[in-house]
């Protein structure tokens, strides 16, 4: 279940679903910000004319407008990134924005109507904001998704995704890890590219390593 919820998450494929004001004093604009994503995505999905693939691209355009890969790069990496020359670390971003693609983008076909209510906000050590949410219905009923958002130049933007307490970027930090130690980043950079021309379907989600 988590696998296949964790595919779900990563580019907010399910429905938004209103829920009641919690009063709290917490800057409302994370929130929106999600319940602004999961509106879009839902918009494409109902599309019923678009093929997977435009679905597919239409939903990678949302994500990567309101998830920042850049920082997602850094988290991932962690004191690895000061491994990376300017420019690796620039392939890296792109690359790793490409294999999370690859690794979700995948499964759109897989949704089938579940709703999420927003259900909660907290506070973050470094200013961030986390936004809680649960699936309504199907397969995945009750199912807890987390956003991560933190605030960059007056733009709040997801940095991580936990579902069920399972983080997105720690699982890749934990794989990639193995693979640096093992050849250090012009290795890490060579089996992302490898992946990647291989498309969709060779991309597995972390989750599932």
């Amino acid at each position: 279940m988590r696998k296949l919820a964790a595919s779900f998450a990563a580019f907010g494929l399910v429905v938004a679903w209103p829920a009641a004001a919690t009063g709290s004093a917490i800057d409302p604009e994370p929130r929106a910000v999600i319940q602004q994503t999961l509106d879009e995505v839902l918009a494409v999905l109902r599309q019923e004319d678009l093929s997977s693939e435009q679905r597919r691209d239409a939903i990678e355009e949302i994500a990567y407008v309101r998830f920042d890969f850049t920082t997602m790069s850094r988290l991932v990496l962690a004191r690895s990134w000061k491994r990376f020359s300017t420019p690796q670390k620039r392939e890296f971003v792109e690359q790793f924005k490409l294999y999370l693609a690859n690794s979700y983008g995948a499964r759109i076909d897989r949704y089938d109507q579940e709703e999420v209510e927003i259900f909660d906000e907290r506070r973050e050590p470094r200013g961030d904001m986390t936004v809680r949410t649960r699936v309504l219905g199907g397969e995945f009923n009750g199912v807890i998704i987390d956003y991560r958002l933190r605030n960059r130049e007056g733009e709040w933007r997801v940095i991580d995704v936990v579902i069920e307490g399972i983080s997105l970027v720690s699982n890749y930090r934990d794989q990639f890890k193995e693979v640096l130690a093992r050849g250090g980043p012009d290795h890490l950079l060579e089996q992302l590219r490898k992946k990647n021309e291989a498309g969709p379907k060779a991309a597995p989600a972390a989750s599932e390593q």
